[in-house]
């Protein structure tokens, strides 16, 4: 039996995660902004520290991996607080629980939207720790359409060039601990079933995400693969985004990635 942790547990794919672990027979400790054993907001420093000594208390015996979902997709800089300082805070605030595992694993989530076009001002501000000034230029980006839809895949761009680098070092790679992370295309949840119920919404999506294999995947899909990656199964991937997007990669860039 495991113990892990997941954010972004009320919904969505941590939902599906957290449930599918249970099923598996581990303890889970969730978190999320409401009905999960911890309550916290990874969108401020406060809710980070909170997350952090909570996870402490509840997990006395630490954890055996860390599984960080919570995420936006809204054009505002609140996506930036999350999807990249909360997302890192989480990984980074949680190593040492991880340290005494005897196959200690951390995941966290990307986006097929780090293939788009991205804010090179943003991802730099995030890369350097510079949140004050990343929010700031999410808020002047957000003040015009086109500038808004960079925000969220600057946020994955970043996360993405983070994960790859820190994990390398001797405090992940070095303390034998795997950090990965998934690349969703579009997938089943509260921010698109909406859209999805419509032709025309799914055709739209179908423009901007084109998924040859099966189309827009249900958070389970992800759940999947989010807890391989986070298994003592997993012991030589690292340092890599595992893209479940139906094919959509393949699409956007052919032979480019060699």
């Amino acid at each position: 039996m495991r113990t892990y942790l997941v954010t972004g547990a009320a919904s969505g794919i941590g939902q599906a995660t957290s449930e599918l672990l249970k099923e598996r027979g581990n303890n889970v400790v969730t978190t999320d902004l409401q009905d999960t054993d911890i309550v916290a907001d990874l969108s401020t420093v406060a809710g980070r520290e909170h997350l952090i000594s909570e996870a402490g208390r509840l997990a006395p015996g630490g954890l055996d991996g860390v599984i960080a979902v919570a995420g936006l997709p809204l054009p505002i800089p609140t996506t930036v607080a999350v999807n990249f300082f909360g997302m890192v805070a989480t990984l980074e605030g949680l190593r040492p629980l991880l340290e005494n595992s005897p196959a200690p694993r951390a995941v966290g989530v990307s986006s097929m939207a780090s293939l788009w076009p991205s804010d090179e001002t943003l991802v730099k501000h995030q890369l350097a720790g510079e949140e004050d000034l990343a929010l700031q230029r999410a808020a002047d980006l957000a003040k015009s359409e086109t500038g808004g839809q960079l925000i969220y895949s600057s946020t994955k761009v970043a996360f993405s060039r983070w994960l790859r680098r820190a994990s390398i070092l001797p405090q992940w790679a070095g303390a034998g601990i795997p950090l990965n992370a998934i690349g969703p295309g579009t997938v089943v949840s509260g921010f698109t079933r909406e859209t999805l119920s419509t032709e025309e919404g799914r055709q739209l999506l179908e423009q901007m995400v084109p998924m040859p294999l099966g189309g827009p995947a249900e958070a389970v899909v992800c759940a999947y693969l989010l807890a391989w990656l986070a298994s003592a199964e997993n012991t030589h991937v690292t340092g890599q985004v595992v893209f479940i997007d139906g094919g959509n990669d393949a699409t956007l860039r052919g032979d480019s990635t060699w």
